[in-house]
């Protein structure tokens, strides 16, 4: 399938927040920030399913996360929109402009989101 645009919002979860006491190279939070939480509609639409990987790509760069279908403790996302815990992998998508806020913006991004089988081997390279 190819990939498909959505709106990504990258934000803290209250479990990110209890982790980062345990440090930021335990492999809890390198899951947390590496997971993708979309509505499963969407990911049907694109040919994802949960527990597999998707690329997700913005005009500053690109990411592979863990794909995850919302509800219960993971939280709802509309369809349209993706979720992504704050972290090193979101900041690959987000740019450098902070707006005189001392952050990039985490909110709205345009990205698109395709499943890893579906990503050509001539795309993995760029």
């Amino acid at each position: 399938m190819a990939a498909k645009c959505f709106i990504m919002n990258a934000g803290r979860t209250t479990r990110q927040g209890r982790q980062i006491n345990v440090g930021k190279d335990d492999a809890e939070y390198e899951a947390i920030v590496t997971t993708i939480i979309m509505h499963p509609d969407d990911m049907k639409e694109i040919g994802a399913s949960s527990g597999g990987t998707v690329v997700v790509r913005s005009e500053n760069g690109e990411g592979r996360f863990l794909c995850k279908e919302h509800g219960g403790k993971e939280g709802k996302v509309p369809r349209g929109m993706i979720f992504i815990a704050y972290g090193p992998p979101t900041c690959q998508l987000m740019g450098q402009t902070t707006d005189g806020t001392g952050m990039p913006t985490s909110k709205g991004w345009e990205v698109e989101v395709e499943p890893v089988d579906a990503v050509s081997p001539t795309d993995e390279g760029s």
